[in-house]
Formats: C-alpha cells, structure tokens, sequence
C-alpha cells in the first residue's frame, strides 16, 4: 500500500459539515497554483488563543490524518481533525477582500461570541476559562 494510502485509512469524507464559498475555492485554488502544491489539501483548525480564547487556523497538507473528516469542494480538498469539528461543523468559510486588507472569514454558527478581528471567538461557556490576554489584532476590554 502506498504511503499516500496509508495516511488516509481512517479518515472520514464528508462534504456537508463545512461549506466553502467559490470565492474562497478560488482563492485556495490559486494558492495551491502558486506554491506548486496541486495535491495538498487546507487543514483548517481550531486551537487554543486569541482574544476570545479559541482561535482559527489553516495550513496546507499533503494527505490527510487518521480521523481527520476530508471534505471535497470544487476541486479543492480540506481537512479537519476531530477536536476542530466539534467547534467548526455548520460553519462557511468565505474570503472577503476590502480596501484595509482582504482575507478569509469563518462565519461560525458554533460561536457564542467572536472578538473584534473575527479571528477568534468562544465555542461556549466552558472555553471562557481558556480565554488570553488578546491576539494581539484587537483590543480585550
């Protein structure tokens, strides 16, 4: 069995627990391009930080994880471990582009609340006690 192969036994396809808008497929597509990287995949994660005590992330990768839920888009693969599903299933990844700066935005139906930079938020009341002195893009009150 090829290693390929062997990275994604374990892994749960499923393309109905993240939506993707075609301007973020665009831009993940055109990034992929860029970095000669046609066959990755973006992870796209949920960790610990930011003003609001959870923050998002992505990366790319080349094969997926076990356990890791794999949702096809267009073309364009993402990645989820099991931990970030639990805060990230329902949302849409979308990417805003605007005079300031343009960049991706998850509009995440799981949050209770999101700090001003919308790059982290709080999954529910028992993530306050993970809460940061701030990210660093916006100010904690």
């Amino acid at each position: 069995m090829a290693l390929a192969e062997q990275q994604i036994i374990g892994a749960v396809w499923d393309s109905s627990v993240l939506d993707v808008t075609p301007a973020a497929v665009s831009i993940i597509k055109n990034l992929l391009e860029q970095r000669e990287i046609p066959d990755h995949a973006l992870r796209v994660f949920v960790t610990g930080g930011g003003c609001s005590g959870l923050q998002y992330g992505m990366a790319f990768q080349e094969a997926p994880e076990s356990g890791d839920t794999v949702i096809d888009c267009e073309d364009v693969r993402l990645l989820v471990d099991p931990t970030s599903m639990m805060y990230l299933k329902g949302a849409t990844i979308d990417y805003v582009d605007s005079l300031i700066g343009g960049g991706f935005r998850i509009d995440n139906p799981n949050a209770v609340s999101s700090c001003g930079c919308g790059h982290s938020f709080k999954g529910s009341e028992e993530d306050a006690a993970a809460q940061s002195e701030g990210c660093g893009t916006c100010a904690s009150y």
